[in-house]
């Protein structure tokens, strides 16, 4: 029952447990202690090494916001100055609008008649109306007879 891969010997349950109280405490120890002496093809350990400092993503995302935040606190105060000036200009020019509006409103006295010279009237030039009679034939039309005949 040897094999040939490796150079231990494969025993069955029976087998092992009457392999160990056979052999006595020494020897059994003395074969764990030679596997562990023996040579094996693993890598050495490594060294500890310290942490390297490292840079949290959210440190720069912060910065990157409070960036942010300060440029749109900017713009927003600009607009409200911005609004500010043409709230005032538009002030400005409502007054004077209002100003020349009451201005011209303002009555002004009609010019005294020269009394050293007479005044003629001037005859208008625009041909006299005619008159026309007005038309009651309305009252005897059909939507006159409807409207009575209907009530």
């Amino acid at each position: 029952m040897y094999s040939t891969a490796r150079s231990t010997v494969r025993c069955t349950r029976p087998q092992q447990s009457a392999r160990l109280h056979s052999e006595p405490k020494g020897q059994l120890y003395d074969d764990r202690s030679f596997d562990k002496e023996k040579p094996s093809n693993k890598t050495p350990l490594k060294e500890q090494s310290k942490p390297s400092d490292f840079k949290l993503h959210t440190e720069t995302r912060a910065a990157k916001r409070a960036e942010f935040n300060f440029f749109v606190a900017c713009k927003m105060t600009k607009l409200e100055i911005q609004k500010q000036l043409e709230e005032r200009v538009q002030k400005i020019i409502e007054e004077e609008e209002i100003r020349m509006l009451r201005k011209e409103m303002i009555p002004k006295a009609q010019l005294m008649p020269y009394f050293d010279r007479p005044f003629f009237p001037q005859r208008s030039r625009r041909p006299p109306t005619i008159p026309r009679e007005p038309s009651f034939h309305m009252l005897n039309s059909k939507s006159w007879k409807c409207l009575s005949s209907c009530s």
